[in-house]
């Protein structure tokens, strides 16, 4: 057995073992790089005691829906629709009394607007207009560009502007600026019936009553109406992989080089955490996906057990999908076996 093909089973045996341990009820991943996959595969089911997965599934993307968000507002950017130092308050006048309306677009993808992060307020907000109105009177956790905190409200804002800016919603322009360019299939909001009954159950949700399948799992981005700046895609192994292919290119179609450099440039190392413009850097030390790619590279996880990592100096990316979130959310072992996972070269 060659080196590839030991690296290969072991990533298998890896993954089928955290099937067996209840981390999750199915997995898929991929490795390659700007050519295509040189190890890809799947194991186990869409849902304890559900069908086996087949590799057209779909999957809850979680907040790996950020970078994508993210690689529309630069497509903005690039167009002059949008500038990274447009404010909050110039796109969006209901937020020009709140704390937020300096803030500007860079600070809302490299997470240092201080809006807070994590804050569940569909349980007192339950319509989206209460929602959105209640965002904007969040309390700042810290002054803006001194620390990274990890905010999906910030995505929420910048969802928001770059509808307001284009009259078009952000499901219109996911399309337009990243599903058709790269010819995604099975990448998108909202999944209809054929997408959904091909889709991958997330948790068993107390909310909701019932288990979550093709339907986003994060219920902020449900009271949002499924389709949101922060969480709400959905996507294929399929899919993923030419994403990473073509980010691993340099950028095209999606934006040209020097956009895509810009982008995934750290711009925090002085600060806590290594962020880029929607994208997680490699921080030295407790890294989710460990500490076997370079310290240029970036990526991207989401709650559900999804992740995207992309070394454009070694040339070479990571996939990795489960619903680690099935039947429940609590963490299980899913946060080491995914570094291990990483950790196997090749």
């Amino acid at each position: 057995m060659t080196g590839s093909a030991r690296q290969a089973a072991a990533r298998r045996a890896l993954l089928e073992d955290g099937r067996t341990r209840g981390l999750y009820s199915g997995a898929a991943w991929s490795l390659g790089d700007a050519a295509g996959p040189y190890d890809r595969g799947w194991t186990g089911t869409r849902m304890l005691g559900g069908p086996d997965l087949d590799g057209d599934d779909v999957w809850d993307l979680a907040s790996v829906t950020k970078p994508l968000v993210g690689l529309v507002v630069m497509a903005l950017v690039e167009k002059g629709v949008l500038g990274l130092d447009d404010s909050v308050g110039h796109h969006l006048a209901r937020y020009r009394n709140s704390p937020y309306a300096p803030r500007t677009l860079a600070q809302l993808l490299d997470h240092t607007s201080g809006l807070p992060g994590g804050v569940p307020l569909y349980r007192e907000h339950p319509g989206r207009e209460s929602l959105l109105a209640a965002l904007g009177t969040l309390p700042p956790t810290s002054e803006p560009g001194t620390h990274v905190t990890y905010s999906s409200q910030g995505f929420i804002l910048l969802g928001l502007i770059a509808e307001q800016a284009t009259g078009q919603g952000l499901d219109q322009l996911m399309t337009d600026l990243v599903r058709a360019p790269l010819g995604l299939t099975g990448t998108g909001f909202r999944p209809g019936p054929a997408e959904a009954a091909r889709a991958v159950a997330t948790e068993v949700c107390p909310w909701r009553g019932r288990t979550v399948v093709g339907e986003v799992h994060d219920e902020n981005a449900v009271v949002l109406g499924g389709v949101a700046g922060h969480a709400g895609l959905f996507s294929t192994l399929a899919d993923l992989e030419l994403l990473a292919r073509s980010l691993l290119g340099g950028g095209p179609p999606l934006l040209e080089p020097d956009t895509l450099a810009l982008m995934t440039a750290p711009r925090t190392d002085h600060l806590n955490l290594r962020r880029a413009l929607a994208w997680q850097g490699q921080d030295p030390a407790g890294s989710p996906v460990g500490d076997t790619f370079g310290p240029a590279s970036y990526g991207h996880t989401g709650f559900t057990g999804t992740s995207l990592w992309l070394d454009p100096v070694a040339g070479r990316y990571a996939i990795l999908l489960t619903n680690r979130v099935h039947p429940r959310r609590e963490e299980r072992g899913f946060v080491p076996l995914r570094r291990e996972f990483h950790a196997i070269e090749g």
